[in-house]
């Protein structure tokens, strides 16, 4: 498994990204429950959205990025992918 921060640049149209945003976060929540989403939250001044995802590669978060609610929308103005090696945390506990 490998591990992925996403950095969602959200548009200018905040009303569309509003819109679509229940089913953005309800896909998120199945992302959750299936282990692929570790954590995820928009930034306090609303301009964009950190999300940390772990999966088998990186074929499979564009597969999983593609489904969610906000690309076919076109809130987001720019993805930003980095794969992610932790080291020191809570979530490296197990």
């Amino acid at each position: 498994m490998a591990r992925y921060a996403v950095e969602l640049v959200f548009g200018d149209d905040q009303e569309a990204r509003l819109a679509v945003r229940p089913a953005h976060r309800e896909y998120l929540a199945t992302l959750v429950e299936q282990g692929k989403l570790l954590v995820s939250g928009p930034y306090a001044d609303q301009s964009g959205a950190i999300l940390v995802y772990e999966v088998a590669d990186e074929a499979e978060l564009k597969s999983v990025l593609a489904a969610d609610p906000y690309t076919p929308a076109g809130v987001v103005a720019e993805t930003r992918v980095h794969e992610w090696l932790p080291v020191l945390g809570t979530w490296l506990a197990d």
